[in-house]
């Protein structure tokens, strides 16, 4: 705990806040004692002031009624009147031996070795006048702000030490639970989670996006697992056929050009599954985004639909483009293409003689679509999602060419451009249709 991260934070702004409440008492104290300094050096100042101007008006006998009244006033200052030798006429302070001008003195009112500020002034006919007070006030107002920022002192300090300490528990508990969950994921227990606590603070953002790589790593284990199955299983036959062509090219050597042939054939088909495989896992990883700008959806359908009419026409089939001026998106426009290419093939293969397949492209204000419509057979509604699982073929499918993986290929290239792909009855037939978020 004491290695904590958090904990030495935690003790990092406690001294940081100590020391700015010292900086602050001590400037407090300054400028407060400064002020009230002023103010007392200011009313010893208006007070000799006033006895100078009754001096200038009554004379010597007014200064003398005045100092003795002052004398008796309880709170006042001290005042004292000596003659020009020194004599003492009147007030506390008359025996007391001051320099002419502001000076300190220790003893006054009989309170022994207590400190008086006074203000020495020489009046005509050689008559010293003195005003003075302690700064008994300033001293205790002094005390009390400092008494009072050692309290903040000590109360900022106790306060932080237990806030860290609380602090760095309540994150250790926290960071302890993501630390098991990744270690028991390390021991095989996939399906642990980080708990979230649902405050949105940051160790529950980051716990959520923990869990969603989590999520991320399961099902990829789980695709992985899946393919594996896949090939095993769909791979075994066309292996299988191979071999058997091979035994038969061996056995019976005047047909071995034939069976040599029809073993290349089937060759060609293996690589070519494993190829799509290797193209749907390079754009499961995302390595195609480097090539991503900006793409028009109508374009590309007038490209595939340019290049697919041919074998189209010679099925007897119709095959049209319906399309906006333009609907771009931000994308890989050949992963777009080879997207495309994929669902028209697909439907010219299975939506029989005389159907009619459209390419539809259309750009809306949230987002943007891309379509192929066909009047076909259509696609049970329990099935078509599984359509975009690797080697999945319909039951009536399976006696045409193909690998099952180009619905699988459609899947990731859209996953990949952050696109949602669905398939629609079109009541007949069948509508694949992908929308692309739009840009902003």
């Amino acid at each position: 705990m004491f290695r904590s991260s958090t904990l030495r934070l935690a003790a990092l702004y406690t001294a940081v806040f100590a020391l700015s409440v010292v900086v602050l008492g001590v400037i407090t104290v300054l400028t407060t004692r400064g002020a009230l300094s002023a103010q007392f050096d200011a009313r010893i100042a208006a007070e000799s002031a006033a006895l100078v101007q009754e001096y200038r008006s009554e004379g010597l006998n007014g200064v003398i009624e005045a100092v003795r009244e002052r004398d008796r006033t309880p709170g006042a200052v001290d005042y004292g009147l000596q003659a020009p030798a020194g004599r003492p006429i009147a007030g506390r302070l008359a025996a007391s031996r001051a320099a002419i001008g502001w000076s300190v003195l220790r003893g006054g009112r009989g309170r022994g070795e207590e400190a008086i500020r006074v203000l020495a002034i020489d009046l005509p006919d050689g008559y010293r006048l003195m005003v003075g007070d302690d700064d008994e006030r300033i001293e205790a107002l002094e005390g009390a702000l400092v008494r009072g920022f050692a309290g903040a002192f000590v109360g900022v300090v106790v306060l932080g030490v237990a806030g860290g300490y609380a602090l760095n528990r309540d994150v250790h508990r926290r960071l302890t639970a993501i630390s098991g969950t990744a270690e028991a994921i390390i021991d095989g227990d996939l399906g642990r989670r980080v708990p979230v606590r649902g405050s949105d603070d940051d160790l529950d953002r980051l716990a959520l996006t923990f869990n969603r790589m989590l999520d991320r790593i399961a099902g990829l284990m789980e695709s992985l697992k899946q393919v594996s199955s896949d090939i095993a299983h769909d791979m075994r036959t066309p292996l299988t056929r191979l071999r058997h062509k091979l035994e038969a090219g061996l056995s019976a050597p005047q047909e071995r050009g034939q069976a040599l042939e029809s073993a290349l054939a089937d060759l060609d088909s293996i690589l070519d599954t494993f190829a799509g495989l290797l193209r749907i896992a390079q754009i499961e990883g995302g390595a195609r985004r480097a090539a991503f700008r900006t793409s028009d959806l109508s374009a590309i359908g007038l490209t595939v639909v340019e290049a697919f009419a041919p074998s189209a026409e010679d099925a007897q089939q119709t095959l049209r483009l319906e399309a906006d001026a333009t609907a771009p998106v931000v994308g890989d426009p050949e992963l777009l293409t080879q997207m495309l290419a994929n669902l028209v093939e697909n439907a010219l293969r299975h939506a029989g003689p005389g159907a009619d397949i459209r390419v539809v492209a259309t750009l809306g204000e949230t987002a943007a679509t891309l379509s192929v419509i066909d009047n076909g057979p259509g696609v049970p509604a329990l099935e078509r999602e599984r359509l975009f699982d690797r080697f999945y073929r319909l039951e009536r499918s399976r006696s045409t060419p193909g690998s099952g993986l180009g619905l699988a290929l459609v899947a990731a290239v859209a996953k990949l451009h952050g696109a949602e792909v669905r398939l629609i009855a079109a009541d007949p037939g069948l509508e694949a249709r992908v929308t692309f978020p739009a840009m902003s």
